[in-house]
């Protein structure tokens, strides 16, 4: 099977190195910790952790688009809060 070239970027790509099912997790604080923590200690992301870590995940949410169920976009979203919030933008 062909993987698409969305699945490609998010598992391959340069500038996050992302946890295993990192968006199939419950908790949005568990998932935006872990975007923080991967923007972080990662040297090959462009521009500010928060922009990579964000960027990432409003790139999952696009790309899943009307597949993405009401409540997985709902937890993705307060995710991005929670993330804002961890690098104290509010």
């Amino acid at each position: 099977m062909t993987e698409k070239w969305s699945q490609e970027v998010t598992e391959d790509s340069d500038a996050l190195d992302l946890e295993d099912g990192l968006f199939k997790k419950d908790d949005p604080k568990e998932i935006a910790r872990s975007l923080k923590r991967s923007a972080e200690q990662s040297d090959r992301r462009k521009g500010t952790p928060l922009q990579s870590a964000m960027g990432m995940l409003t790139f999952y949410i696009n790309r899943a688009g009307d597949n993405l169920a009401e409540d997985r976009r709902k937890t993705l979203e307060q995710a991005k809060d929670e993330l804002r919030a961890l690098f104290d933008k509010d």
